[in-house]
Order: C-alpha cells, then structure tokens, then sequence
C-alpha cells in the first residue's frame, strides 16, 4: 500500500529565504522543500517518521513585492528559558531596544501543491504496534478535518496558509500560463543535514539535547510547466 498525499495549499504572502540573503530577505521563485517538511510537520509529526516531498505544483504566476518588517536582532537564549521555569532569573527582551528594519522581496497570493509521503526512521517508537498505516491515518484525519498543532506557514511563521486542501489529484490545467516550459530554477536550498541525525546527542528522549551543527544540501531542479519533479532532481543533491 503507498502511504502518500496529495495537498493543495494556498495563502497570501510567502518568504522562502534565500540562504544567501537573510539580512535583507529575498525569497526564492518556489518553495524550498524544508520549509514544505515543515509546513507539513505543522499538521503532525513524530520522531518516528521523516515526511519526503515527491512533487512541487506551481499553480499562480510568481509575483514578488517589497515590504519593510520590523525585526528584533537578538533572541531568547533557552537556557534563560529553562531557568526562569525554575524559578531563577527572567527570559525577556526589550522589544523597544533589540528592534530593526530590515526589507523583504516576498512573494504574493501563492497556491501550491505538495505530493509527498514519509517513511519511518525507527527513532523513539513510542509503541510496539509503530507501523505506517497507524501514521497515514492519523495524518488522513488532521488533513480531513483541518486539524494542526501549530500553524501551518509558508517560509516565515508570519506568513500563514490560509488553507491546505485534501486532494485526489492534481488540474495541471490550472496551472499559470506565464509557468508553461520549461524553467532553470538554479541551485536551490534542499535541506540542513544535522550532524545528530534527529537523535538526542545525549541520548535521553526525556529531556534531550540536539546539535545545532548541520551541512547545507543543494540540488538544482527545473520546474516544467508548473511542476517540478523533487523526486527526480534531489538525486543530484551536494554539500
């Protein structure tokens, strides 16, 4: 049986950082496929399972516009996180002091489809019966029912999805004609590679600690009509 999905998600305003642009944001033309992990990982996700995504939709002609935002340059450390839950010290910032303008290229009025599946990593099982028809149902249902436990974004948490839709299959036929041939995206951002592997560096799930230490990984894929085969192109993946 083939666990995978069919989304379609649309929303007003989009930022898929440009890795190489993070002052000043720039977005790059399509989604990046960590952010679609996340964005998915939003509506459920375990340790036990890893979300791969198979195909991109592009569906509304990419239109980028210039906003200033306002930003703060520093954040909370979480360890003056952990100790004001212990009752020691205060985790705050002064909003007034630590904020910046900082300018954005985003996109607007996005919608795109997201063909994906996942398959289990054997982390933290937290039953004997762990199996991925229990995952696919659980993941059917929250999509069904409009269920998340956070918001879905698209890139930035700001820019929220106003909606993900169930789908049997995808109308490429809807598909912008400003998008038909075929387009060289460039080499894009596929993934961090964390040096852990998902698995705590102290290997206690209870309270465990993760490596911030991780790789980027590029593939260069072109979107054809619309559509880019993520499947197709990551087998060319480099550091």
């Amino acid at each position: 049986m083939s666990y995978g999905f069919k989304i379609i998600v649309e929303g007003d305003y989009a930022l898929f950082t440009h890795n190489a642009m993070k002052v000043e944001r720039v977005s790059y033309d399509v989604p990046t496929v960590s952010a679609l992990e996340g964005l998915i990982k939003s509506v459920y996700w375990k340790p036990p399972i890893r979300y791969v995504i198979d195909r991109i939709i592009v569906f509304n002609p990419i239109k980028f516009i210039n906003v200033r935002r306002n930003e703060l340059k520093s954040k909370i450390p979480l360890s003056a996180v952990r100790n004001q839950m212990k009752g020691v010290g205060s985790a705050q910032i002064c909003a007034s002091e630590e904020r910046t303008q900082r300018a954005g290229m985003i996109l607007k009025d996005v919608k795109y489809g997201i063909e994906f599946h996942f398959e289990l990593t054997g982390l933290k099982a937290d039953h004997a019966d762990e199996s991925e028809e229990k995952h696919y149902n659980i993941l059917l249902r929250r999509l069904k029912n409009g269920q998340c436990f956070r918001q879905p974004c698209l890139g930035c948490r700001e820019f929220a999805v106003n909606s993900i839709q169930l789908v049997e299959d995808f109308d490429l036929s809807a598909v912008d004609e400003s998008l038909k041939g075929d387009i060289d995206l460039g080499y894009m951002l596929y993934r961090m590679n964390f040096e852990d592997g998902g698995r705590p560096i102290n290997n206690d799930w209870d309270s465990p600690k993760f490596s911030d230490k991780a790789d980027p990984v590029y593939y260069r894929p072109h979107m054809i009509n619309g559509v880019i085969d993520v499947k197709k192109y990551k087998e060319g993946v480099r550091c």
